[in-house]
């Protein structure tokens, strides 16, 4: 088995994290299980905050009289009196200090004394959740934006474009994780579902020099994908003719000419894996439908399992995973026919007319190492790239990512694969014998399928694919284990808080950010709409940009447009002026969710451990992001049997569960 820390985590003591866990959610559950209400707000980094709400209708009023202690649900009533004597009113440095700091314990100091019961629920919080903090991020500032807080000194200058601070950093660190694995699993094969822009595979690609099939269900994404590939083509080619001629080198490069290929596809939760072959299997492009007209059921890949392990190393041979029908393909970009109008969208890379020459690497790759020439503006050569948005019809002289075909062994990853996808890529591995490892980074819990809600809210079906298959097999939980184990059930909301920001958020708390008016704000709206209509329950108010900026008056008056109803409707001001003077008391609410929000996520992620080693699989949580710059900063990883080791010390992060006390 890989083994991919230095101190084991065992199945036993996962279940038995869990087992602690569901004790204290069944106490505390009703905080994250209170309906929790999204309030955009966009303030730097800050992409939005959540804000508390109520679920009880009020009777309607001429004149609204909302007299009702926080406010409609009186959830702060639902408090111990003990947590309301000194959580009331305390300022927000104070909370994120007292309540959601995790660091140095030694210099809070209390104002008040606090009861044992809330001093004993943070610190169980703290240390039944798993760790967040990565080795590299430490206690300041990034490294790789020390000197500048926009542009990663860590990634080629050329791999940062289009690409925002935060995804910079997630592409490095997982595509330096993806490339151990990788070196592990012997297998240079690599998919990325979910594949968005294309900013991973591109690093994972030009980058690292892997063979790189990215799937992505948008068909607008992966037009610009391959866009943004064929202006990166140009760049590169542009820097090595400069240094050939102002350096007299062979223009050496540290980026490679390996192309990745795009498929347009859409990644079923219900369907099976051989399904998911036959989707890697067809080529989108135009130019060759090999494998599209010989791959077309699933009789075809079902008897991959018998494939020996000696077919195996030789298919993941190489970088390029080569098979006989490759070796006769041309050397041409990935062109991806999403649509007529998109048909034809390949980059020519040719200088003069002729391919140019380059160095070979030991694997038969171009590889551009070493000259470089200075650029008097380097925003010129940007400008110039953009230009290339509007060039079609060129050829690039390098071939893009494996052509599938049915025996094809690849490493699967996903960064940030939204709700049932990331389960879906895991049970992939488990029972596809073509996945010889998978690095998994999850995100929107709240859009996972339970018993409870087999299609959950909000996951429309994308155009253009087929109905989605049925299955029985809910998003959560997945192991056989949890499933029997009670109290294991997670309401959608509390599935939501788990996707929040707890270290953004106490930053916010410290900074006394206007922005946090907007809870209140939102709460009392909550209630002025159940007055007016009491079937109006929980509704998605759309944005209200810069609300805090606003009178409540004002921000009544636009929310209650939005869900149609009057908007001049008389308030109480009395009453209304009596609930806004509780702001205080809806943020510490709302903050001691969010100490509650790194179990459920916890849980969750143990479920999908505990699901992998019931079917035999090793497997390892690492707190791979800053979590100040990336908030779902933990990536599951696994292999099949390998004699290799990949230790934390390789990837350069402990692992997640070193510090977790159970």
């Amino acid at each position: 088995m890989t083994n991919f820390s230095s101190q084991p985590f065992s199945l036993q003591q996962q279940k038995q994290l869990a087992l602690n866990i569901t004790r204290v959610l069944s106490i505390y559950g009703y905080i994250t299980d209170s309906y929790i209400i999204v309030s955009r707000f966009h303030n730097r980094s800050y992409s939005h905050v959540k804000a508390a709400s109520c679920t009880l209708p009020l009777p309607f009023y001429t004149k609204l009289s909302l007299r009702q202690s926080f406010f409609t649900d009186g959830l702060w009533d639902t408090l111990p009196q003990s947590w309301q004597t000194v959580l009331a009113d305390l300022p927000s440095a104070q909370l994120a200090d007292l309540l959601l700091e995790t660091g140095n314990t030694k210099e809070i100091c209390y104002r008040s004394v606090w009861p044992l019961s809330l001093l004993a629920f943070k610190v169980t919080a703290h240390t039944l959740a798993f760790p967040r903090v990565a080795r590299e991020a430490g206690n300041g500032m990034l490294e790789e934006f020390r000197h500048n807080h926009c542009q990663s000194a860590m990634l080629e200058p050329l791999l940062r474009r289009h690409v925002k601070p935060k995804k910079q950093h997630e592409i490095r660190r997982l595509g330096e994780l993806v490339k151990k694995l990788s070196n592990v699993t012997g297998c240079d094969c690599i998919v990325d579902v979910g594949s968005g822009q294309g900013h991973l595979s591109r690093f994972l690609s030009f980058g690292l020099g892997l063979s790189v099939t990215a799937m992505e269900a948008d068909e607008h994404l992966v037009t610009m994908a391959t866009k943004f590939d064929q202006q990166l083509g140009f760049a590169l080619q542009k820097e090595r003719k400069k240094a050939m001629e102002c350096l007299g080198g062979d223009g050496s490069h540290s980026l490679t000419l390996q192309v990745p290929r795009h498929v347009w596809g859409w990644v079923d939760p219900k369907a099976s894996w051989e399904h998911f072959i036959i989707q890697l299997c067809k080529d989108q492009s135009l130019e060759t439908h090999t494998y599209s007209k010989a791959i077309t059921s699933p009789s075809q890949v079902a008897g991959l399992g018998s494939i020996t392990p000696g077919q195996q190393r030789l298919a993941c041979q190489g970088r390029t995973c080569t098979t006989d029908v490759e070796k006769d393909l041309p050397a041409v970009a990935s062109e991806t026919s999403v649509s007529k109008s998109h048909s034809k969208t390949t980059a020519e890379l040719e200088v003069n007319g002729n391919r140019p020459a380059s160095s070979l690497n030991q694997d038969g790759h171009r590889s551009w190492n070493g000259h470089s020439c200075p650029d008097n503006s380097r925003n010129s050569d940007i400008r110039r790239t953009s230009m290339l948005s509007n060039c079609y019809h060129i050829k690039q002289p390098c071939r893009p990512g494996p052509y599938f075909s049915p025996e094809s062994r690849f490493v699967l990853t996903g960064l940030h694969a939204c709700g049932d996808l990331s389960v879906t890529m895991l049970r992939h591995f488990a029972r596809c014998p073509n996945i010889v490892g998978i690095t998994s980074v999850a995100c929107c819990y709240m859009k996972i399928s339970t018993a409870e809600t087999p299609v959950p809210p909000g996951v429309p079906r994308p155009r253009r694919f087929p109905e989605p298959a049925q299955s029985s097999e809910p998003g959560y939980p997945m192991s056989t284990w949890l499933a029997q184990l009670p109290g294991h059930q997670l309401s959608y909301k509390s599935r939501e808080v788990a996707c929040h920001a707890i270290e953004e958020y106490a930053e916010r708390l410290r900074g006394k950010s206007t922005g946090l008016r907007s809870h209140c704000f939102r709460a009392v709206l909550e209630t002025v709409i159940r007055g007016l209509d009491p079937s109006k329950k929980r509704l998605g108010v759309q944005t209200i940009r810069k609300a805090h900026e606003l009178s409540f008056e004002e921000y009544a008056r636009q929310g209650l447009a939005r869900v149609g109803l009057d908007p001049n409707v008389p308030l109480d001001k009395a009453s209304v002026e009596a609930m806004l003077s509780q702001e205080q008391n809806v943020v510490a609410f709302f903050s001691l969710a969010l100490l509650l929000a790194p179990l459920v996520e916890t849980i969750l992620l143990l479920d999908r451990m505990i699901f992998l080693q019931e079917s035999g699989f090793h497997c390892e949580l690492l707190p791979l992001f800053d979590p100040k710059l990336s908030p779902r900063n933990l990536v599951l990883v696994a292999a099949k049997p390998t004699s290799a080791t990949l230790t934390t010390d390789d990837l350069g992060t402990p692992r997640s569960t070193d510090n977790c006390r159970r």
